[in-house]
């Protein structure tokens, strides 16, 4: 018998709406696949230290700033982990220090999770003289999709909030 393609689903939490929807598709996936679900938020400590050795903190604000970070970090991972409840989806949530895309992938590999759900930015622009829309992927989005070891899904999707209210 082959296996399900995906059993362990990581979502990347970071604050934005985008992720915040991503969470919701995830939820969605996890109901429908049976799939584990586990959400992680990363603290860029790696930016911090960079900012710290520049300069541009000092030490007691660099900890009072990551430890802010930490505290919102743990917000938002009860706030998705909740929706999951709300929908009867067991979930898992992480907060992780380090460099951004590297926790995630490491945290994608420690779970042996077959995908990475990330949160799609968007970006309208009017050169043309009608209205587009079109992703916009950060660094950190790239060096994900491009170092995963499992696959990896760009949430896209405007209506997510719709389609989670009505399930």
């Amino acid at each position: 018998m082959i296996k399900p393609l995906f059993q362990n689903v990581i979502v990347a939490i970071n604050g934005s709406g985008p992720s915040i929807q991503a969470a919701m598709y995830g939820i969605l996936f996890a109901k429908q696949y049976r799939t584990r679900l586990k959400f992680v938020y990363v603290v860029d400590s790696a930016t911090i230290r960079r900012l710290t050795l520049s300069n541009f903190f000092v030490a007691d604000e660099a900890a009072s700033y990551g430890k802010s970070l930490r505290e919102d970090g743990q917000k938002y991972i009860n706030y998705v982990m909740d929706l999951a409840k709300s929908k009867g989806v067991k979930s898992e949530g992480e907060v992780r220090d380090g460099s951004v895309w590297l926790e995630i992938i490491n945290a994608a590999d420690d779970m042996k999770a077959d995908l990475i759900i990330l949160g799609g930015g968007t970006e309208r622009s009017d050169f043309s003289g009608a209205e587009k829309t079109h992703t916009v992927f950060s660094q950190t989005y790239k060096d994900i999709i491009c170092h995963a070891n499992c696959s990896v899904m760009v949430v896209n999707r405007q209506r997510v909030e719709q389609l989670f209210r009505l399930d």
